[in-house]
């Protein structure tokens, strides 16, 4: 007879970070979101996946959500026994909802037509008083390009 083996428990893992509305700040926010996904020992096509969506949606927090003086929130979220990991970042600038609306001649708009390839779901929330969250959800397995969902609940 063999002694059985303890199963690893998997828990549900978490990070939130309130950084500042500036480039640097979203360049931030991609080094900490690679650094603590790498920890997570997620899949690499994974975690390559949300370093991309986490770049491009920051960047849309300091360039179209900045209120001065606020700062835009990054939350990173995984229960691998009930869904994908879920990247959202919340500004403070509720009143310029993403639009995926892009013509060749506008100098930017790309983002959110790379998130919507890279994400299985992606969307937008209210967050009163006055900002929104962002969010995409990657889920671990094989890539499954999804609907954009606009001001869909999600898990919090």
């Amino acid at each position: 007879m063999h002694p059985s083996r303890p199963q690893p428990t998997i828990t549900q893992r978490g990070f939130t970070q309130l950084l500042s509305s500036t480039r640097r700040g979203a360049r931030l926010a991609r080094l900490l979101a690679t650094a603590e996904l790498q920890d997570w020992d997620l899949p690499p096509h994974v975690t390559e996946r949300a370093t991309q969506i986490t770049a491009e949606l920051t960047a849309n927090a300091v360039l179209h959500g900045h209120v001065r003086g606020r700062s835009f929130r990054l939350t990173l979220t995984l229960d691998p026994s009930t869904g994908p990991l879920r990247i959202e970042v919340t500004d403070a600038r509720g009143d310029h909802p993403p639009t995926l609306r892009h013509t060749p001649d506008e100098p930017t708009g790309r983002g959110l037509l790379l998130v919507a390839a890279l994400a299985d779901r992606w969307g937008c929330e209210p967050y009163p008083p006055g900002g929104k969250t962002v969010w995409a959800e990657v889920s671990p397995g094989p890539h499954r390009h999804g609907p954009v969902i606009d001001q869909a609940p999600g898990p919090h």
